[in-house]
């Protein structure tokens, strides 16, 4: 990990241009096999599995920011030893992928009925093997250091064996059962759809109030889908309202379907919302569903697959439920039995993720897994500590999830996916078949036509892809995996269907130690992304023009556990500042001989800023390995900003200019603490930005990769308090003597001579070169006459600094300069003075506002004093 000769160092380019090194690097790591996993290195194993994107998709901001902090957790732990594996693949994405290839069926003119299913199929592996996976060719852009050798699909032979494998196992178990319940329909496609692929948004609807009934016997409901009225089984009113205990048990009439229903006493009911009666639809609405089941109800299914009205015999029949909406409204409307319309009404509706419809729910003969006993085992492993939730206030939603869960529907009326392995015979016979045992086969035998949820496939996905079923090398090593980073908008979905599979699959043995939650990214005001509101950016296109590292720094600066990050391009603009800051560095060390010592030389023939930066990298590494740990990567990240830039760079390289300058054993020295301190800084940024710290540390060392390199430790060395206090003493002499320098006019360049008083009773005499040349003041020679002073406080007493300012600073210049700020300044004063005055803007504005406006004002009173006594002092002309 050393480098003592410096002609083994490799030379840098003039500038920084990430454009022209990321790929070959990343190929180069690639080509070393630096990212294959051994499971035979008898190394302690760390894995982590990606949570697999579509085979649609491609690289997004949130892509980007978990992938980065999956990253950086992979490659410290590869530097620190351990036998890395991050195990990468896709998702077949049954109903995305299916909408996808239906949708280009279509423009071809082809129904993909027409295909048939094998002939659908065949044309999605086409589509799949030219188009899909273009988000893997992304990740390498973005740096992952990912095991290509073990990539994965979810409908590869392997997967499709372990997805057999334990359906089976679950349904001869008892815990996969057929019947029919209220799911997630999608008439576009279909199909049933999960909860995960619903999304609710906010829609200007109408809510209809209207009459059942007549006379005594009639009683007003409201609703915002009409057409479901044809489908009603009841009318509901809680048991202890007065109002209608005359009606409870009768039946009425259902306007125009010819049939009466009853009217039912149900708790569910809330007395004080609208009419406090509701109608009952137990095939189309999931609280009527409930209802339903208690009071043993017909559950009438008036809409066929494709959310046509249907089977209810009237002359709605046939009628898309949009349009029957409108016509049943104004049948009933002709019979006078619209008591009340609210139009627009809003109200949040389910839609399709992937159609952009509105989802119908559905009485429908599904698949199902049960999960209480599944459920119950996924909140016991967190309960009882083998998986932790970081952050720890997530486990409470995590909780509220898994100890209310409802049975899972894993059945899709799709042609793409794992098909249900569950054969029908012709006498009504049921055959679940394993993966090594032959269907049955003969006269009236057929599969089961639907698929499996694709959440089902990734659910498996950390024992699936290690080669579960069969008792594998990876499964032994790399099961369980260490940790699972993935957003909390997840959690429920796929987190827990992976905690509930992997335990019940793998004997108890939880499928990962630790779920990081991580937010969601955000623009830079805080604001959700959507296309809608034009405030989406392209991950590629920023590296791009910034470049990789420049992007992974941003997003792991605003990386902190369970909350959402916002981003804007001014950030990675910065961050690809700090980039060329560090490169500008490393090549400055190198131009002026830095190496890398196999030891460096005892602290005390070190100087005060040698024994200062070492102790401040020492806490660095201290610090970022704790907050690692704890997945604080914003916090971490944060550390090794301010270190680099304003300890390392600011402080520490203009320091090493003088003791370089000084020439002889100094120099020597010197030259190879900024070769140590780069080094261990560079390690330590690697996780973060890899590329580029990939070119500085071989250029630094001459050695194969920091890829490879050995993760920093602390030099266990007691630090130096006292050179500390000392170097403290001299940022503080020289920042203030800049800034008054500043406030005389000068240019930071100029060169003007000052007398420093009290400097060596201070213990500060060898600083002395150090403060003159970073304070650009030299030394005062014969008739040198102070025309300004100031006084610094330090710990221990003062130091006196008189300058000679005479023919520095054009007296006039200044003084037109001064007036300019001042008049700035003044009116800044007057306005806010303006703001603060006025009654009716303190009685409306936020007091959050009106503080800002008070700090503005106590601002500009504070810069008017100084620019006044600036004036006072300036000679006169």
């Amino acid at each position: 990990m050393t480098q003592t000769h410096a002609a083994q160092q490799r030379e840098l380019p003039s500038t920084w241009n990430p454009a022209d090194v990321e790929a070959e690097l990343y190929q180069r790591w690639v080509d070393a096999e630096y990212f294959v996993a051994d499971p035979k290195s008898g190394k302690p194993p760390f894995s982590i599995v990606i949570p697999p994107p579509n085979v649609t998709g491609s690289l997004h901001i949130g892509h980007a920011y978990e992938h980065t902090q999956m990253d950086i957790l992979t490659r410290r732990r590869r530097m620190q030893g351990y036998e890395a594996l991050w195990l990468p693949g896709m998702d077949h994405a049954s109903i995305a992928v299916q909408a996808l290839v239906e949708r280009q069926l279509r423009d071809e003119g082809i129904d993909h009925r027409e295909l048939g299913r094998e002939g659908f199929l065949d044309r999605v592996w086409q589509w799949k093997e030219k188009h899909g996976g273009a988000i893997l060719d992304q990740m390498k852009r973005l740096g992952d250091s990912v095991d290509w050798t073990r990539e994965r699909f979810t409908m590869d032979a392997g997967l499709s064996r372990a997805v057999q494998t334990i359906f089976k196992k679950l349904y001869d178990d008892g815990l996969i059962y057929r019947a029919e319940r209220l799911v997630n329909w999608s008439p576009e496609m279909r199909s049933a759809i999960s909860d995960i692929e619903v999304e609710h948004k906010e829609v200007d609807g109408e809510l209809v109030s209207m009459r059942y009934g007549d006379g005594e016997n009639s009683i007003v409901v409201a609703t915002t889908r009409v057409e479901t009225m044809l489908g009603d089984t009841a009318v509901a009113v809680h048991p202890d309202d007065n109002r209608y205990k005359h009606l409870v048990g009768k039946e009425i009439e259902l306007p125009l379907t010819g049939r009466t229903i009853p009217v039912v006493a149900d708790e569910h009911v809330d007395p004080e919302f609208g009419t406090g009666a509701v109608k009952v639809t137990p095939a189309h609405d999931p609280n009527d569903f409930e209802i339903g089941k208690r009071h043993d109800l017909p559950m009438l299914t008036i809409m066929d697959e494709q959310g046509r009205i249907a089977h209810t015999g009237t002359q709605f029949d046939g009628m898309d439920r949009f349009e029957a909406r409108v016509a049943v409204r104004e049948a009933l409307r002709e019979q006078g039995r619209i008591v009340d319309e609210k139009r627009p009404y809003r109200h949040s509706v389910g839609h399709s993720s992937r159609s952009k419809e509105p989802i119908e729910p559905r009485l429908s003969l599904q698949w199902f897994v049960k999960v209480g006993p599944l459920a119950k085992a996924a909140g016991d492993a967190v309960r009882d500590g083998r998986v932790k939730i970081h952050p720890p206030e997530m486990a409470k939603r995590y909780f509220d999830w898994v100890d209310n869960l409802h049975d899972w529907a894993i059945s899709r009326q799709l042609w793409w996916g794992h098909r249900i392995p569950i054969w029908y015979g012709p006498n009504g016979e049921v055959v679940c078949v394993g993966p090594d045992e032959e269907p049955p086969s003969g006269e009236g035998w057929h599969q089961d036509e639907d698929v499996l949820d694709t959440w089902f496939s990734s659910g498996l996905w950390p024992f699936s892809t290690m080669g579960w079923p069969e008792d594998t090398e990876d499964l032994r090593t790399f099961y369980p995996t260490s940790v699972l980073v993935t957003g909390y908008d997840i959690l429920f979905f796929w987190v827990a269907r992976m905690m509930m599979l992997g335990l019940y699959a793998m004997d108890g043995v939880e499928p990962f130690k630790t779920i990081v939650l991580h937010g969601m990214v955000r623009d830079a005001h805080g604001k959700k992304m959507s296309k809608s509101a034009g405030n989406t950016v392209d991950p590629l296109e920023w590296m791009d023009t910034y470049g990789t590292d420049a992007l992974r720094f941003t997003l792991a600066r605003g990386a902190n556990p369970g909350t959402d990050s916002p981003i804007s391009e001014d950030w990675v603009a910065a961050s690809r500042s700090f980039c060329t800051k560090l490169f500008n560095a490393t090549k400055f060390a190198l131009m002026n001989g830095a190496r890398v010592p196999e030891r460096l030389a005892d602290r005390a023939e070190l100087t005060d800023a040698d024994r200062w930066i070492l102790d401040r990298v020492d806490q660095l590494v201290s610090d970022v390995d704790a907050l690692l740990e704890d997945f604080q990567f914003a916090k971490s990240t944060e550390a090794l900003y301010h270190f680099t830039w304003d300890e390392f760079c600011d402080w520490y390289l203009e320091l090493s200019k003088v003791q370089l300058d000084a020439g002889g054993d100094r120099a020597e020295r010197t030259r190879e603490v900024l070769g140590h301190v780069l080094d261990v800084l560079l390690r330590l940024l690697h996780p973060t930005i890899p590329f580029i710290t990939e070119m500085l540390w071989t250029a630094l060392t001459g050695r194969e990769s920091v890829v490879v390199a050995e993760w920093p430790k602390p030099s266990g060395a007691v630090a130096d308090e006292a050179a500390a206090q000392r170097i403290a003493a001299v940022q503080k002499l020289i920042t203030e003597i800049r800034r008054f320098r500043s406030d005389q006019g000068l240019k930071p360049g100029q060169r003007v001579a000052a007398n420093l008083s009290g400097v060596a009773e201070l213990g500060l005499a060898d600083h002395v070169p150090a403060v003159r040349s970073l304070a650009r003041v030299t030394e005062p020679g014969e008739g040198f006459t102070s025309s300004a002073s100031l006084e610094v406080g330090l710990t221990g007493g003062n130091v006196t600094v008189e300058l000679d300012l005479s023919g520095a600073v054009d007296i006039a210049a200044e003084r037109k300069r001064l007036q300019k700020d001042l008049a700035a300044a003044e009116k800044e004063l007057a306005g806010t003075d303006k703001k603060l005055s006025n009654p009716a803007f303190l009685d409306k504005a936020p007091a959050e506002v009106v503080d800002k406006i008070k700090a503005r004002r106590e601002a500009a009173q504070a810069e008017i004093e100084r620019i006044t006594a600036r004036l006072e002092a300036l000679p006169q002309a």
